[in-house]
């Protein structure tokens, strides 16, 4: 999953990140617009092409993010909690902490942003013509006919019965209904989706050898993107459906060593209990309750003038952790361990950390069960 370089706050409660790949987007297109209004429109101050060429591409870049906030919002309506939406090099990625409960929501959840993209299509292409006609042909008409065009082919593309794809997703929920497995619907989405990325890639390398190297060399950066994730999907598929039935307690370390919150960095790094034992430790008040976790390795690089500070102003907020229950399903913790600063879930009973649950942990247990065959050796 690709991670934020940096933040943009929050857009209706949502996290929105940008990875630095974004910059390389909007110089790209600023300067291939800026580039082509001078041959199209003669003989307009240079500043015109690219102020119009850099508006188009920032105004395509929040329409990518248009696209990925529906998805977050009408999943919200749905039952279904949303870490943050990324945007990056492809796109963006609006990052859900589960999967839809049921085919409908699926439908809803996929549906919007192709739905999206073709209003904001259809939305370009009337300011163009409303603009074209008041003022004529010029370099802003021309930025609203390419905004136009970019967002319904956007939609389009997202609408291929392909995974990752919206249209993936939407593939997705008529399999699911027809056949009662989320499963078979997954490996039916999948394997589309595997089949779109090697034809895409199989494009593009004929287009690199045509000649046509650049055109070429996105088709091939696109299908292997798609390859990439829908074989994720289908592995990730495959082990929610192996953990299913799992509760977080058959695979947490119970009863892990807990650090006061009134201890100091220094005692933290020197006490002979939290030495050569893990790499991280619950955090907890003076009547038991969570507050963080802290990480060796981020105390330890704290200055030493500094360790007189108390361990909880390098811990990560109890907030920003997940906090499931011992008898919560674990297959639904897996999407919040990813997004997990460190990638650790504490445990909480009765208000009292009574285990932590690493990536390490499930991977043991998804092992053991796995050793099985079919149907045997399910925890229970």
């Amino acid at each position: 999953m690709v991670k934020a370089t940096f933040s943009l706050g929050r857009v209706a409660g949502i996290r929105v990140g940008v990875h630095w790949s974004v910059l390389f987007i909007v110089v790209v297109l600023a300067v291939g617009l800026a580039s082509r209004f001078p041959d199209v429109h003669p003989g307009r101050p240079p500043w015109q092409y690219w102020l119009s060429g850099i508006l188009g591409a920032v105004v395509f870049i929040l329409s990518l993010l248009a696209h990925e906030l529906s998805h977050a919002l009408v999943a919200r309506r749905n039952g279904v909690e949303v870490d943050d939406i990324t945007l990056w090099l492809l796109g963006g990625v609006a990052r859900l902490r589960s999967e839809a409960p049921t085919p409908a929501s699926e439908v809803r959840i996929a549906g919007v942003g192709p739905l999206v993209s073709l209003l904001l299509g259809v939305l370009f292409g009337a300011l163009a013509a409303l603009f074209g006609t008041l003022y004529g042909a010029g370099p802003a008409v021309e930025t609203l006919a390419w905004l136009a065009g970019i967002n319904i082919l956007l939609a389009v593309f997202n609408a291929l019965p392909a995974a990752p794809l919206d249209g993936g997703r939407l593939l997705r929920a008529l399999v699911w209904h027809k056949t009662g497995s989320p499963l078979r619907a997954t490996e039916v989405a999948t394997g589309a989706g595997r089949a779109l990325g090697w034809l895409l890639t199989g494009a593009g390398l004929y287009l690199v050898l045509a000649g046509a190297v650049f055109n070429g060399f996105w088709l091939v950066v696109v299908g292997w993107f798609i390859i990439a994730m829908a074989s994720a999907e289908g592995g990730q598929a495959k082990l929610r459906e192996l953990l299913s039935g799992v509760p977080v307690r058959h695979a947490m370390s119970p009863d892990p060593v807990t650090v006061p919150a009134s201890l100091t960095v220094a005692q933290f790094l020197t006490a002979p209990e939290f030495r050569y034992r893990h790499s991280a430790f619950p955090v907890v008040d003076e009547e038991q309750r969570p507050v963080g976790l802290v990480q060796v390795r981020t105390a330890a690089g704290v200055p030493d003038v500094e360790r007189d500070s108390p361990v909880t102003s390098v811990m990560i907020p109890v907030g920003d952790i997940p906090t499931p229950r011992p008898d919560d399903p674990l297959v639904h913790l897996l999407p919040a361990l990813d997004s997990s600063p460190a990638h650790r879930a504490l445990v909480v009973e009765n208000g009292r950390v009574v285990g932590v649950v690493t990536s390490s942990d499930i991977s043991r247990v998804t092992s053991w069960l796995a050793s099985f065959p079919a149907g045997r050796g399910r925890a229970s």
